[in-house]
């Protein structure tokens, strides 16, 4: 498809202005709200996801140089389930602030505009290799909307591992994608494969999950040169398994049990169904011009690492999304795959710039409608900046109180469908779809020191599913409820002296939540604890139980 020599039509081209233009209220929309709730969780010195106290307890550890990974058995029955280079980069932040929770969720915030970034300049940058200048209002768009997806919103500032994950893959694959685009193995090409295949390593450790980026990539660089692709994996496999053997060694074999073995889960099918036709819902408007793009690949051109990894993430972080501790967020890294090929495809699509070469069988199709390409690139015109403001309207979320926002949601009639009078268009539709997004009120942070003072005000150590209130309260952090369920899911975990120290009623409080121990812990906390008071914080229930003055009766909180 040539690029037009004639220019459009004034009306054309001034409609289309007017249309990017609105495209990039939408957008810019939606970076407004995103950093509202940024700004109102940074200023929440409590848990609002669950486990984010524990992420921070790591850091804190790293910060004092003992390991967070160790074994359950003893007190304080605390080990993490999660790699360390999150935790190492806030490691100068604890020592300067001690264990507070902004700086981490910043460090999320900040990590999901650094991959906005490098999709933008990707974007760009096919532009200017395919038609020698760069789409800048396509890249900035492709941009905001990875920032715009609803599940971006919801784990961009969260004091978890997850989008620094997805910065490290995503600023991977576009530094060897841009190395394997040299012509010539010059010392330039190789520092960029080593910066690429480095950040892979980084992702890897710190989120799992990058193992699905690292197939991608290794894959397709054995497509495009095997020898490469043997050389360098042999290198990424020498740096990436001594990192590994180092921190086996450390910890007594306690990385490979609390890392690698503690998150090996069975997948609960429905889950992954509901979220897969979430994630379409949401993302449709880009998924189908993405998809467009991998099949041109697939047909006409040579399949670039975008495509392979698009697909490999999506199919692998899609079915493992639905494992116990899945969810919406490993459908990220896909977020940010079909942003940039959804923007590459317009960029294209908008300067006629695809190729269909003469020697392939299918390209003869496409040049009868050759008389027609001036037609169909105009039609981007008008066709890309609507697919843009569609993307908008799928994909919003807001809270529908306060001086700004409860104007403009009773303006658009929209009333709320989630907690704390926020607006969510992907509803609950889905198992694995957390009750995250809305905003952090007053009333919350009131209830969150009420929970707090038990805390303070007992003697012995409290046994609690969140650790902000310890933190709050300048105390232990005792057990890790996820880990603990872990690693007995694995079969791995006795509990005895945790469940012995219960009985004995040797803490002052215990804190549920969603009631994540083993059964056999939560059945000891009903035998040896009662409920003393509910308190309702962030849209949750908190459970405070004390320890019983006899014994039986029923507990209706206990197990709901």
């Amino acid at each position: 498809m040539a690029a037009l020599n004639n220019p459009p039509p004034r009306a054309l081209t001034v409609t289309h202005r007017v249309l990017l233009v609105a495209a990039l209220v939408v957008m810019i929309f939606h970076l407004a709200v995103y950093l509202s709730y940024t700004a109102n969780l940074m200023a929440f010195p409590f848990d609002y996801d669950q486990g984010e106290g524990f992420e921070l307890y790591d850091t804190i550890l790293f910060s004092q140089f003992e390991s967070p990974y160790r074994d359950l058995e003893p007190y304080p029955y605390y080990a993490s389930n999660y790699p360390p280079v999150f935790h190492l980069i806030a490691v100068p932040f604890a020592w300067l602030f001690g264990p507070e929770y902004w700086y981490g969720r910043l460090l999320g915030f900040l990590g999901t505009l650094i991959t906005a970034y490098a999709i933008g300049y990707a974007v760009w940058r096919d532009g200017v290799l395919r038609s020698e200048r760069g789409n800048l209002t396509i890249a900035v768009l492709a941009g905001l909307a990875f920032l715009a997806s609803n599940i971006t919103y919801r784990q961009g500032p969260l004091l978890r591992q997850h989008m620094s994950m997805v910065m490290f893959e995503t600023l991977a694959v576009v530094i060897l994608t841009q190395a394997e685009a040299m012509v010539f193995q010059t010392w330039r090409k190789r520092r960029l494969f080593l910066i690429g295949f480095g950040m892979l390593i980084l992702a890897g450790y710190t989120k799992q999950l990058a193992a699905y980026s690292a197939i991608a990539a290794l894959g397709w660089l054995f497509l495009r040169n095997p020898r490469r692709a043997i050389a360098w994996g042999s290198l990424f496999a020498l740096v990436g398994g001594g990192i590994f053997a180092l921190l086996y060694v450390t910890t007594g074999g306690e990385w490979w049990r609390q890392a690698i073995a503690a998150n090996v889960n069975t997948i609960f099918w429905p889950q992954v169904e509901g979220l897969f036709r979430l994630w379409y819902g949401l993302h449709g408007f880009l998924i189908v011009p993405a998809a467009l793009l991998c099949l041109y690949e697939l047909y006409f051109d040579r399949l670039s690492l975008y495509t392979v990894w698009f697909g490999v993430t999506l199919l692998l972080g899609g079915v493992s999304s639905g494992t116990w501790g899945g969810g919406d967020s490993y459908f990220a890294t896909s977020v940010a795959g079909l942003s940039l090929l959804s923007g590459i495809f317009f960029s294209r699509w908008l300067t006629g710039s695809f190729v269909f070469p003469p020697g392939n069988y299918l390209s003869g199709l496409f040049r009868a409608f050759k008389p027609l390409a001036p037609i169909i690139v105009r039609a981007a015109l008008i066709i890309v900046p609507l697919l843009y403001i569609g993307y908008g309207r799928a994909v919003l979320k807001m809270p529908t109180t306060g001086p700004v926002f409860e104007p403009l949601a009773a303006w658009w009639g929209i009333t709320p469908n989630a907690l704390n009078g926020f607006y969510d268009s992907a509803g609950r539709i889905a198992g694995g779809y957390s009750d995250i997004g809305h905003f952090v009120t007053e009333q919350d942070h009131i209830n969150a020191e009420r929970i707090a003072d038990y805390i303070r005000q007992s003697e012995k150590p409290v046994l609690s599913e969140e650790a902000g209130f310890s933190f709050r309260a300048g105390r232990d952090v005792v057990s890790n409820p996820t880990q603990l369920l872990n690693i007995w899911l694995r079969g791995q975990y006795d509990g005895s002296q945790l469940i012995a120290q219960i009985d004995r009623q040797e803490f002052g409080y215990v804190i549920l939540r969603a009631q994540f121990y083993p059964t056999r812990v939560l059945l000891a906390i009903a035998r040896a604890y009662d409920t003393v008071d509910v308190i309702e914080m962030n849209g949750f229930e908190y459970i405070i139980k004390a320890p019983h003055q006899r014994r039986g009766g029923s507990d209706r909180y206990f197990m709901q």
